[in-house]
């Protein structure tokens, strides 16, 4: 069974830092990306990033501007994300999901995690 766990998340101050993490199990198939997708209510999910687990290529949503960075460690099976100088209007429901392919788009992303929220405000 897939499981995607998502933590990390939390209230930051604006211009503040975050880092999430995304443990996953259970994914026998390769290759395989693991990615992640912000949501507000009433939004579509927004991609924010994007890692291939063997070799550790890394892909950023357009918003991020080298304020993000994607890591994975293999020993313990988990994705980071490090949000750095957060805006108040990135408050959002942040989730990992897994895909075979290689993608930037939510629908072709198989597993999701719960998701985790992160608050920006002072």
């Amino acid at each position: 069974q897939v499981q995607l766990v998502e933590s990390g998340g939390g209230l930051v101050q604006p211009g503040g830092s975050l880092s999430l993490s995304c443990e996953v199990s259970g994914l026998t198939f390769s290759p395989y990306a693991v990615g992640w997708f912000r949501q507000v209510p009433g939004k579509e999910r927004e991609f924010a990033a994007t890692i291939r687990w063997s070799y550790g290529t890394t892909y950023y949503g357009k918003f991020v501007n080298n304020r993000f960075t994607i890591s994975r460690d293999i020993a313990k099976n988990t994705v980071y994300l490090q949000m750095n100088s957060l805006k108040h209007e990135e408050t959002a429901v942040y989730s990992c999901a897994a895909t075979t392919g290689w993608s930037t788009i939510y629908k072709d992303y198989d597993y999701w995690g719960q998701g985790t929220k992160v608050t920006v405000s002072s």
